[in-house]
């Protein structure tokens, strides 16, 4: 049974190792930088020391860090202390069927419940929560993160650390750009832009909706 850390000490990470348990991986213990938490214990797994020790770790590695770009500048900081991709665990959760025709990549985490039907690619470091389903032709890329409940239609793009907020969707053939934030129980219909929040049934620029007094 390969032993595997977790990066950051957070929700996701005992989310991840309480999935673990009955799965091909033992977690074997969390690094975090907050010194308050070396010597503790945090889901029940010992909080070792700081991230930049996981270089000088042999377990596989996950970063349990809910946004996109944090987990990659995490990933980027690690790179320089001569961490490389093939250190990072690709985490499917034991109810999760993985067809012949998807990718998952490397440090990605896919949880209870989640769909991933045909053809479809999840790239690097991205994190799907309970429920997920993702259908034909899907390209998630690297750093995304679709929480609990997320619906992507076929044939749609999600570019490079964007967040779909709990029971969001989108429609397919459609845009997330990079960076983008779609929030809780929003409707994407249209292609999103880069950077940009959207919310509501249809999904709209949140800079346009209505203020109140």
């Amino acid at each position: 049974m390969p032993d595997l850390l977790l990066i950051g000490a957070s929700g996701l990470a005992r989310e991840v190792a309480s999935a673990a348990e009955g799965s091909a991986w033992r977690v074997v213990g969390i690094l975090d930088d907050d010194s308050a938490l070396h010597g503790s214990r945090v889901g029940g797994i010992d909080v070792l020391g700081s991230i930049d020790s996981a270089a000088g770790e042999a377990a596989a590695l996950l970063v349990c860090i809910g946004a996109g770009s944090s987990r990659r500048a995490v990933v980027a900081r690690l790179a320089l202390l001569g961490v490389d991709d093939d250190r990072y665990a690709t985490f499917v959760d034991v109810s999760v069927r993985v067809p012949s025709t998807v990718t998952v990549g490397a440090g990605s985490i896919v949880l209870a419940g989640s769909v991933l039907t045909a053809d479809l690619t999840v790239g690097r470091h991205v994190v799907v929560m309970p429920g997920v389903v993702l259908t034909h032709d899907d390209v998630v890329e690297d750093y995304v993160t679709l929480a609990a409940g997320v619906v992507v239609g076929g044939s749609a793009v999600l570019r490079s650390a964007s967040y779909l907020g709990m029971n969001s969707s989108v429609r397919q053939r459609t845009t997330v750009g990079a960076g983008a934030v779609i929030g809780m129980g929003a409707a994407v219909l249209t292609d999103v832009p880069a950077g940009e929040t959207w919310v509501g049934v249809p999904a709209r620029p949140l800079t346009t909706t209505e203020r109140k007094d």
